[in-house]
């Protein structure tokens, strides 16, 4: 397990139905919890030092996602930005944030913000928050999101654009094809494999 996440965290070995079969009951107890009990239970999980207990508050914040709400957003950046890697940050961007940001349209001026980041895991955040969106994308602030990026040689950054398109193909083909090919010297070739990657 170590070896596959490149040696970032340490491992109890705990395998993922196993995890899930023994975070079940904290999971149904939290849907009584207040958001902030929710986070904080988080964070609390987070601070241990094995890579289970941060996949089991992605888990607690996944599975009551309904109770967060815009004003819990930098709580989420905070999960975000703790021990981050894909593992833990495409799970909260897609299903924590990206459900946060669309029952409230408002926040996705915070996203362009995040977009331009210096931390690549909030960057990688606001690129991926739409991804389950499908006719609610907004595509114009996607495709800005590419322009923005474009020239980034972060590997991670590059591949969550090109999934972001890659995903929002399956509802514009056309229109993500268009892009690609009027912007091909601009975005990297791994960019341009994952956009196309079912065109």
């Amino acid at each position: 397990m170590a070896a596959y996440m490149k040696d970032q965290f340490p491992f109890l070995g705990v395998k993922t139905p196993a995890r899930r079969a023994a975070s079940k009951p904290l999971l149904s107890a939290a849907k009584a919890w207040t958001a902030h009990e929710i986070l904080d239970v988080a964070d609390a999980l987070m601070a241990e030092p094995e890579r289970e207990f941060a996949q089991v508050a992605v888990d607690l914040v996944r599975a009551n996602v309904k109770a967060v709400t815009s004003e819990d957003l930098d709580r989420l950046r905070h999960l975000i930005q703790t021990k981050s890697w894909w593992d833990t940050v495409d799970a909260l961007a897609v299903h924590g944030v990206g459900a946060v940001v669309k029952s409230d349209r408002q926040l996705q001026v915070v996203m362009d913000q995040w977009v331009d980041d210096d931390d690549i895991w909030v960057a990688r955040t606001a690129i991926l928050h739409q991804l389950l969106w499908k006719t609610d994308t907004d595509a114009t602030r996607l495709f800005h999101y590419c322009d923005v990026r474009a020239a980034d040689q972060e590997f991670f950054i590059r591949k969550a654009l090109g999934w972001a398109l890659r995903q929002y193909a399956r509802t514009d083909p056309d229109r993500v094809r268009s892009y690609v090919e009027h912007n091909e010297e601009r975005l990297s070739g791994l960019t341009k494999r994952e956009a196309l990657k079912h065109l």
